[in-house]
C-alpha cells in the first residue's frame, strides 16, 4: 500500500483551486486514501468540506495542522446504511447518542437508521418527524433515515420520499416486532411499482416466510437446530422474488444482509441482465463460522443466520468479483436479557449482532489475511454504500466532498472488550477476539468527534 506515480497525479490534479490561502485544517501524511489509491498527500479543509488535495510537500497553510504518524492512514469516513438505532420507543436497546458514539469510534461518519424497532416505526411522515425531533442534538455523526413499507401504507411512500428518506425497507416474513408487519410478495411488487414512479429504492429483508414456516422448529440451545430453522432456500426464493419484481416494475431494489452464497449466480445474472439490483453483506457473515458457534451462544444469533465456512468463502469471492456491492453492519442490538444468555435458547433469543464500532477492524483483519487491499475494503465500506443512498458528499477524499474522515492504524492490534464499547448493551459475539486495525480519531465535516458534544447533522435525501 505504498505510493505510486498515479497517486501523486491524483493529488496534483484534484485541486487546482483552493490551494492558496489558509485552510481551517490541513492533514498531511505519507498514506492518504485518495480515489486513485493510497499515497502521500496533503488535504485542506475549510467550512466543513475538502477544499484542496495536493502532493505532499506543497505545504498547504492551515489554522490547524495534523501530521500523520508513519503507521497511520487517512481514510474517508465509513458510511453504514444499515443500523437499528431503536429510538424512540426502545431506547433501552440503543439510542442516537450511544449508537453514533459507537459508530464514530469505529470510523463511521454517516449512518442511515432503519425504520423498525423504534416505536412508532418510520412508516409515515409523523413518525419520521418524531424520530428527527428525538435525534436532533444527540447525533455525534451525520444521520439519515430509511422509511418503511408495510401493509396499508402505500399512500405514505411518496410523502416519505418527499420528506427525505433514502428508500423503503420491507420484510417478506415476520420482522421480529409486531408493529412492523411483513409484506406478501405481491404487496412488495405493488409497492415497487409505486416507487418506480419516483425512482424510489426498495430494500428487502429477503427470507421467505412460508419456507421458514415449513422448516424444523428453531427452539433449544443447539446452533445446528437454529441454522436448520433458517434454511438457505428461504433466502434463495425470496431473492428470486425480489429480482422478478424489479424486472417487472423497473424499480431499484436492494438485498439486505446476504448470507446465502447459493444466490450469488442468480444475482450476477440479474445484474448482467440490467436489472437495477444491489446487494450488501455484513461483517458477521464474513468473519464468523457456524462450525465455531457453541451451543447456547445466543450472542451469535441473527437472521438470516451465520452459515458455514465454505459459504463464507463464497461470500468473500462475491465481494471480490463485484456481485456483492458493499459491507454494512446490520447493527441490531437489544438488552442483554433479550439475548437469553442464561437459557441459551436460540428459539426465544433476540436475533441481532451488535458490531457498529468494530466493522472496519473485523473486515480488515480478514481482508489482509486474504491479500485484499485496504483501498478495496474502503470501497466496500465507504464509497459504495454512499453511492447506494445517493450521498454525493460522502465516502471519498476529494475536493468538494464533506470533510468526513478517520485516522486509521492498519497494523495496530487490540482485543475486543465488550464493556469498553460505546453501544448501549454489553454483549457481542466478538468478545475476546483479537483484531487488527485501530481508529484513533474521527472527523465529521472537519470537526473531530469528542464523544461529549454532538455536532452531527440530520440528513435528507438529495440535500447536503
Amino acid at each position: 500500500m505504498g505510493s505510486s506515480p498515479s497517486n501523486t497525479t491524483t493529488a496534483g490534479t484534484a485541486a487546482a483551486a483552493g490551494t492558496t490561502g489558509t485552510h481551517d485544517l490541513v492533514v498531511r501524511g505519507e498514506r492518504v486514501a485518495l480515489p486513485g489509491g493510497i499515497g502521500p498527500a496533503e488535504v485542506g479543509i475549510s467550512g466543513g468540506r475538502i477544499t484542496a488535495v495536493v502532493p505532499l510537500g506543497e505545504a498547504l497553510v492551515g489554522g490547524e495542522i495534523i501530521e500523520l504518524a508513519p503507521g497511520q492512514v487517512l481514510i474517508p469516513g465509513l458510511v453504514d446504511t444499515h443500523v437499528h438505532v431503536n429510538e424512540p420507543g426502545r431506547t433501552e436497546w440503543e439510542g442516537f447518542d450511544s449508537a453514533t458514539r459507537a459508530a464514530a469510534a469505529g470510523g463511521v461518519t454517516t449512518l442511515i437508521d432503519m425504520p423498525l424497532n423504534s416505536i412508532p416505526p418510520t412508516v409515515d411522515v409523523e413518525a419520521l418527524e418524531l424520530k428527527r425531533e428525538v435525534a436532533v442534538g444527540q447525533a455525534h455523526i451525520d444521520v439519515g433515515f430509511w422509511g418503511g413499507a408495510i401493509p396499508g401504507n402505500r399512500g405514505q411512500l411518496r410523502k416519505l420520499h418527499d420528506e427525505g428518506v433514502y428508500g423503503f425497507k420491507c420484510f417478506l416474513l415476520h420482522s421480529g416486532v409486531d408493529e412492523f408487519p411483513a409484506l406478501e410478495p405481491d404487496e412488495m411488487e405493488a409497492d415497487m411499482a409505486e416507487l418506480a414512479g419516483f425512482d424510489g429504492l426498495m430494500i428487502v429483508h429477503a427470507e421467505d416466510a412460508h419456507t421458514i414456516d415449513a422448516a424444523p422448529h428453531q427452539g433449544g440451545r443447539a446452533y445446528a437446530d437454529f441454522l436448520a430453522s433458517r434454511p438457505r432456500d428461504a433466502e434463495n426464493l425470496a431473492i428470486q422474488r425480489v429480482i422478478d419484481a424489479a424486472r417487472r416494475t423497473g424499480a431499484r431494489a436492494h438485498i439486505l444482509h446476504l448470507s446465502s452464497s447459493d444466490s450469488l449466480p442468480v444475482i450476477a445474472a440479474a445484474k448482467a441482465e440490467g436489472i437495477r439490483l444491489t446487494v450488501e453483506t455484513c461483517p458477521h457473515y464474513l468473519t464468523l463460522l457456524s462450525e465455531e458457534i457453541e451451543d447456547g451462544a445466543t450472542a451469535f444469533k441473527c437472521c438470516p443466520p451465520i452459515r458455514e465456512d465454505a459459504n463464507r468463502e463464497l461470500l468473500w469471492q462475491g465481494l471480490i468479483d463485484g456481485t456483492i456491492d458493499f459491507i454494512v453492519s446490520d447493527h441490531s442490538p437489544s438488552t442483554v436479557d433479550l439475548k437469553e444468555v442464561e437459557s441459551g435458547d436460540f428459539g426465544t433469543a433476540w436475533g441481532g449482532v451488535a458490531s457498529l464500532q468494530l466493522g472496519l477492524s473485523l473486515i480488515w483483519t480478514e481482508a489482509r489475511r486474504r491479500g485484499v487491499t485496504l483501498e478495496t475494503v474502503l470501497s466496500w465500506m465507504s464509497r459504495n454504500p454512499a453511492e447506494l443512498a445517493g450521498l454525493d458528499g460522502k465516502g471519498r477524499l476529494e475536493v468538494g466532498a464533506d470533510a468526513d474522515f478517520a485516522i486509521f492504524s492498519p497494523e495496530d492490534t487490540y482485543t475486543v472488550e465488550v464493556g469498553s464499547l460505546y453501544h448501549r448493551n454489553p454483549i457481542s459475539p466478538y468478545q475476546g477476539k483479537e483484531l487488527t486495525g485501530k481508529v484513533s480519531g474521527t472527523y465529521v465535516r472537519g470537526t473531530q468527534v469528542d464523544f461529549t458534544t454532538p455536532h452531527g447533522q440530520l440528513l435528507r435525501r438529495g440535500e447536503r
